[in-house]
């Protein structure tokens, strides 16, 4: 696009940034002034900003694995939390009626609550190595520059960890031992 059309589409050059001494020969980011319509043109490139980058396809997030990393720590942190909660809860009936106690211990003793066992210890298993990991990055000096790797070392222990548990824990639950 020439510099006429590109103020006949409404386009301005605009930087919301102050100008770094990097990014002075750099091509300003064009945005389109309120209330002017985008040009209808054969470019299919003339609607759209120039300068940005786009999202990926499929997710709101820019990040790589630090970002998925951060998001499956904080969920796995809010179940154990809840986790928590309901376990002080009812061990807390033990003082009041050891008969409600036990009562709702035997509610426990189900296929569903023997599956979300497995969640929780995926989950616990998941939050303490990331948590491990987290340490390293931030006070390691070679951390942030190793923050794949180590993301995969989390994914390879809790794989090696939570397998065996899973099938042996699975056994006792479906198997009635």
């Amino acid at each position: 696009m020439r510099g006429s059309d590109n103020i006949k589409n409404g386009l301005v050059p605009f930087r919301a940034e102050p100008i770094a001494a990097s990014a002075i020969n750099s091509t300003p980011v064009l945005t389109r002034r309120p209330g002017v319509a985008a040009s209808t043109g054969s470019d299919p490139s003339s609607d759209r900003r120039i300068g940005l980058p786009s999202k990926p396809v499929g997710t709101l997030y820019r990040g790589h694995e630090g970002m998925w990393s951060w998001v499956a720590h904080r969920i796995t942190g809010v179940g154990i939390f809840f986790f928590l909660l309901v376990h002080v809860l009812d061990t807390a009936l033990v003082r009041v009626s050891p008969e409600a106690y036990n009562e709702v211990i035997g509610t426990y003793k189900n296929p569903i609550v023997g599956l979300m066992e497995v969640g929780l210890v995926g989950a616990i298993l998941f939050h303490a190595f990331n948590g491990i990991r987290l340490i390293l990055v931030d006070f390691w000096a070679k951390g942030p520059r190793n923050q794949r790797k180590l993301m995969i070392g989390v994914g390879v222990v809790w794989i090696v960890l939570f397998v065996p548990f899973v099938i042996r824990h699975l056994m006792h639950v479906f198997g009635g031992e």
